[in-house]
């Protein structure tokens, strides 16, 4: 049976890298790929799924498990305070217009009245995973239209949340009859939460942090115990999966945390939508044809115009209004984790996965090239809406977080690279992988963010694009290599146009790799041993050999040391 599974999983892998291969030259999003692998391996063609349900069950809800823990770790609801109303009431209300039309669509199409319920809610949701994907692609999760696209996603993944928890309400309900259990869970359920985020999580955070391979398995074991937790309470997985990652959200680890998860999480989540994929039947299938390309119109034309009205309403002008409403044009990978549920407790039978892996193929396919080429339609449409008269709103881009110059590392010599920085009142952030001087330095006002300069997930997740310096102090030749490439390969677009890549100072204590660093693009590579022998050229040659001028010496390298505490102590840095 285990040879089985074996082999099973390697020739699904196969076929996902062959059909990953071929969609990524189409430049496709890979959620196709993964999709269409299962309708290959499902029952209408090659039955690779037809042994080890159990495993294959197992493993779809680690990969939602884990999707979930994500969501809940980015839901930063600070960043939705910041962008204000209009990202809660457009989300609200397109969440809730499109779910009350696709409802009447549904109802229309002959479906029963809870299928409707389940599918129209399904199809409210668009796809964080792609539309943040391909909107870092663009460079333009820093416009403003990308700032409420992503304040909407976020409403919408709140909404999520509270769907899940009504869900287990449900659950729970179709087991007690009195309403007191339920009530006693909930309550417990919340104090819970308060517990863990306020003082269970941050103290033991502070103790695994800096080791990564400790941060990695400590994070799985947290985000597993918490939802086998919840469920234990008689709350779905998913449940606890959220509350998971929003009670790490908050912390300064959050970065590092979600850059570790994403690589497991996706290997997962693959092999959730390949199942997903394999449901597909011939007859189901031809049931779900019709229903199918009726709801994927509907996403592509009805959603896009829902949000472009609400955005005109909250007075942004076409441009964004159509930027804005375009990136919506698809179904999230939340409406398969709904539905999946639904199925679980009872609520649907075997059409409504079908009809939504069709509207799911098609929707997301076509809005890929529909946010890819947003501008170019725009432009393409600009004479139809020059018809409706001049368009009197305008609008400023607002600046997010950006910073001229970049310090990794703090210990040894970035300290004295911040403290020249604030001299010359310079602004800039700090990015180091020891906790302990991450919470000093946030105490102090000092940007700052805990994390692995050589995690590529992390470093894509940092306002690197306005960097003018990247000052590197990090020890390792490895560290240096990722940290240059990324900087000299993504630094140079900035919002749809060219600019100049920031300037790059690394730091190197083994001269064998200097040359290579120069090829990789660093601008200067700063060497300990060297600078500390020109130190010691500059003390013989000046003289300061003699008592009185090495006990001056001695003086200001103690009085050195301590500044260097003092930096995190009394001082800004």
């Amino acid at each position: 049976m285990a040879e089985n599974i074996f082999l099973q999983i390697s020739l699904l892998l196969a076929l996902t890298v062959g059909a990953a291969f071929i969609l990524r030259l189409l430049r496709q999003p890979l959620i196709i790929a993964y999709l269409a692998v299962g309708v290959l391996a499902g029952p209408m063609f090659f039955n690779l799924l037809k042994g080890g349900a159990n495993v294959y069950d197992a493993f779809a809800k680690i990969g939602v498990v884990l999707l979930l823990f994500v969501v809940g770790l980015n839901l930063n609801l600070g960043y939705l305070k910041k962008i204000g109303k209009v990202a809660i009431i457009t989300g609200l209300a397109q969440v809730t217009l499109t779910a009350l039309i696709g409802m009447a669509i549904l109802q229309a199409l002959k479906f029963s009245l809870l299928s409707s319920i389940y599918l129209a809610v399904a199809i409210t949701f668009s796809s964080t995973i792609i539309i943040t994907k391909l909107l870092n692609e663009k460079k333009h999760t820093e416009s403003m239209y990308g700032r409420y696209v992503i304040g909407l996603m976020l409403m919408q993944d709140f909404v999520a949340i509270i769907i899940m928890m009504i869900l287990g309400i449900t659950r729970q309900q179709a087991e007690f009859s009195a309403g007191a259990p339920l009530a006693l869970k909930i309550i417990f359920l919340a104090g819970f939460i308060l517990a863990l985020t306020k003082y269970i999580a941050p103290a033991i955070l502070k103790r695994v942090a800096d080791s990564g391979e400790f941060l990695f398995v400590f994070t799985l074991a947290w985000c597993l115990g918490i939802a086998s937790i919840t469920y234990w309470l008689g709350f779905p997985v998913e449940v606890g999966a959220i509350i998971a990652g929003l009670t790490l959200g908050s912390t300064p680890y959050q970065p590092e945390i979600s850059s570790r998860v994403k690589p497991l999480r996706d290997f997962f989540i693959v092999l959730f939508f390949i199942i997903l994929g394999g449901s597909l039947e011939l007859n189901n299938l031809r049931a779900s044809l019709a229903p199918g390309l009726i709801l994927s119109l509907y996403i592509l034309i009805g959603n896009p115009l829902i949000l472009y009205i609400l955005y005109r309403l909250h007075k942004f002008n076409r441009r964004n209004s159509f930027l804005s409403a375009l990136t919506a044009a698809q179904v999230s990978e939340f409406g398969f984790i709904l539905l999946y549920t639904g199925a679980g407790i009872g609520h649907l039978g075997k059409n409504e996965i079908p009809v939504f892996t069709l509207v799911a193929l098609i929707t997301i396919f076509i809005s890929s090239y529909l946010i890819t080429y947003n501008e170019r339609i725009y432009h393409f449409l600009k004479p139809f809406f020059a018809l409706f008269g001049k368009d009197n709103r305008t609008q400023k881009e607002d600046d997010a977080a950006s910073y001229d110059v970049w310090v990794f590392g703090y210990h040894r010599i970035g300290w004295k690279v911040c403290e020249a920085l604030i001299e010359k009142k310079i602004k800039f952030a700090v990015v180091d992988y020891n906790p302990e001087i991450i919470s000093k330095l946030k105490k102090r006002g000092v940007p700052s963010y805990f994390g692995d300069a050589s995690d590529i997930e992390f470093l894509d997740a940092l306002p690197l694009g306005e960097a003018k310096l990247i000052i590197s102090t990090l020890p390792t030749v490895e560290d240096q290599r990722a940290l240059i490439a990324h900087v000299k390969h993504n630094g140079k677009i900035r919002r749809g146009r060219a600019r100049q890549a920031p300037f790059f100072i690394a730091s190197l204590y083994d001269d064998a790799y200097l040359q290579e660093l120069y090829e990789m693009g660093a601008d200067y590579v700063m060497m300990p041993h060297l600078l500390g022998g020109q130190r010691i050229y500059d003390v013989l040659k000046r003289g300061h050999w003699a008592k009185e001028g090495l006990k001056k010496l001695r003086q200001y390298q103690k009085d050195e040391h301590n500044s260097r505490f003092e930096a995190l102590g009394a001082r800004h840095c």
